[in-house]
This record gives C-alpha cells, sequence and structure tokens, in this order.
C-alpha cells in the first residue's frame, strides 16, 4: 500500500478516482468545444472606441481561439472580451464607412487597439495601408 492508502486492499478507491478523472476529462472536453456560445444578452447595445488592426497574411488559414480557422475573405474580427459568435457593427469614424463582423478570435494585444479585423472587414470601411483606424464597435447580437 503507497502513502495515500490506495492499493491492493482498496479497489473501490481506484474505480472512484478513475471515474472522477473520466467526469473531470468530460467536462475538460466540453469546455473546449469549439461550438460557438449564444451571445449573453447583456452585451447588447454595447459600445467602445479606440483603434483597429487587421490580421497580416501569414495568418490565414491558421486556427482562432474559438476553432475556427482564419479566412481573410470572412468578416470576421477579434476582440478580448466580447463572446466568441458575438456580431458587431465596426464604424470607422472618419469616413461613417461600417461593416458588420463575427468575433471569433482573441485579441488585439497591442495597448490602444480595440479590435482586430479580417482582411476583407478592414478593407470594407479603411485603406490597409494606413494599417490602424480609429473605429466604435456596436455589438447588434
Amino acid at each position: 500500500m503507497n502513502d495515500l492508502g490506495i492499493g491492493r486492499g482498496r479497489p473501490g478507491l481506484r474505480r472512484s478516482a478513475a471515474g472522477l478523472l473520466c467526469v473531470t476529462m468530460g467536462l475538460v472536453a466540453l469546455a473546449c468545444s469549439a461550438a460557438a456560445p449564444k451571445t449573453d444578452p447583456n452585451w447588447a447595445g454595447y459600445t467602445q472606441s479606440g483603434k483597429a488592426s487587421y490580421y497580416a497574411p501569414k495568418f490565414q488559414s491558421r486556427k482562432t481561439a474559438s476553432g475556427e480557422l482564419y479566412d481573410q475573405a470572412k468578416k470576421t474580427a477579434a476582440h478580448r472580451k466580447l463572446p466568441f459568435g458575438t456580431i458587431i457593427r465596426v464604424t470607422n469614424i472618419e469616413n461613417g464607412e461600417s461593416v458588420t463582423v463575427k468575433v471569433n478570435d482573441r485579441g488585439p494585444f497591442v495597448k490602444g487597439r480595440i479590435v482586430d479585423l479580417s482582411a476583407s472587414a478592414f478593407k470594407r470601411i479603411g485603406d490597409t495601408k494606413a494599417g490602424v483606424i480609429d473605429v466604435e464597435i456596436e455589438v447588434i447580437e
């Protein structure tokens, strides 16, 4: 018998530990599921102003935090806190152009930036040569 009291004479304890391990692993797998959660209704109407940037081409087809592959042709975005699957409107403050995108990643991780847009979403509202633009975001759903 070892110091934990788990030995040949305690098969019930080993089965309990194995069962607990199976349940824990199942919960971890469920928590890591790539399915996008429904947006919390408390976010609806939330707005934020700041700077937007866009993903460099090197991120094409890489896995995002939600498990989806990044596709520069889709209208997607990264935000630090909004739930995956949240639909937001991003408006360029300078020209009034806006685009609707789905949050499927985390970021940006550069101070002062509030959202990273896919290349196609950024092109819809601004010039990629600028690299960073002033925007306002609003949670739609």
